[in-house]
């Protein structure tokens, strides 16, 4: 499934497009199977719609609807104590049961892939702790109104 992009005016994301594994689920509906680098607003098993392209490409088109997760990617900082260590990123977050996966070594950063039975508030606060302490830096990908009443 192909999400176009589009570059702000400090050029991120690096890239025009992001393509996402999904699987069919009915007549143009898609489960998304992955958690997105780029792509903001949508995470792992949302359903969302798709059309074909005049080459035949999925191109998306809109969420249907939401399954749950929530997506953070989290860039390690190089001057940190992570050295800018990808593996060091999943390996915090994995005690929590937090599974993700890292973009080098085209991309210094880690989507992580927050779903159903994570503990929200403490991998919330690993994050918030990690930006802090100058392990990394974070943003939210995709999050909920649960996530956000989090604080």
């Amino acid at each position: 499934m192909h999400f176009p992009l589009e570059p702000d005016e400090d050029g991120w994301p690096p890239v025009y497009s992001e393509g996402l594994w999904a699987e069919p689920v009915g007549p143009g509906l898609y489960r998304l199977d992955n958690a997105p680098f780029f792509v903001t607003g949508v995470a792992p098993d949302d359903v969302v719609e798709a059309a074909a392209d005049e080459d035949g490409n999925r191109q998306f088109v809109r969420v249907v609807q939401m399954g749950g997760r929530v997506v953070a990617r989290v860039v390690p900082r190089r001057d940190g104590p992570l050295g800018g260590d990808l593996r060091a990123v999943l390996d915090a977050f994995a005690p929590l049961g937090v599974t993700g996966e890292g973009a080098d070594p085209a991309y210094p950063l880690v989507a992580l892939d927050i779903g159903p039975g994570i503990d929200r508030a403490a991998a919330k606060r690993l994050l918030v702790e990690g930006q802090a302490d100058g392990r990394w830096y974070y943003d939210e990908g995709c999050v909920d109104d649960e996530w956000r009443a989090l604080g």
